[in-house]
């Protein structure tokens, strides 16, 4: 191979990854792990995560994901996750998320509950009940409305009786 090729190669290369390096260090800004580690994120714990998503290029806007943790898997280990659920009008939604990822910029703790399981996967079915009794409890209330908001029409007295009275040959 010819050695002024050689070099021009090398020297492309080397740009090439020295801007994706530049690039991505504008997109995405790396998480302070310490700052991760402290981090005491336990079931039953209702946390708003707040993740970087792009819009155009370059763009970004913060969006935050509000909910119950369900579970904490991997400790606090580099894979470390929490699953997150919350009821979007009627359907339940569940995010997984990395403990360490770069497109989480905060995670706030809002509410902490005490709870007696490690993992909370029982409040999938119990939600989907809850949310067929206030179905109920709703379909039933509309049909009470319905029935008093429907007019009354006075029957005459005398008409009733003669609807009572049968004759007989």
């Amino acid at each position: 191979m010819n050695l002024e090729f050689r070099s021009k190669f090398l020297n492309v290369y080397l740009l090439c990854v020295n801007v994706a390096f530049i690039m991505a260090s504008k997109i995405i800004s790396p998480a302070n792990v310490e700052h991760r580690k402290k981090i005491d994120i336990r079931p039953g714990d209702t946390v708003r995560v707040w993740q970087k998503i792009e819009e155009d290029k370059g763009k970004f806007r913060l969006q935050a994901f509000e909910g119950i943790v369900l579970a904490r898997k991997h400790g606090k280990e580099a894979g470390a996750t929490f699953t997150v659920r919350k009821v979007i009008d009627g359907v339940g939604v569940e995010r997984t998320f990395p403990l360490y990822s770069p497109v989480i910029d905060e995670i706030e703790m809002v509410r902490r509950s005490k709870v007696r399981r490690a993992k909370l996967y029982f409040i999938r079915r119990k939600a989907t009940k809850e949310i067929r009794r206030q179905m109920r409890r709703t379909m039933v209330a509309s049909y009470e409305e319905e029935a008093e908001a429907a007019p009354v029409i006075p029957v005459a007295p005398e008409v009733k009786a003669e609807a009572l009275v049968v004759e007989k040959k």
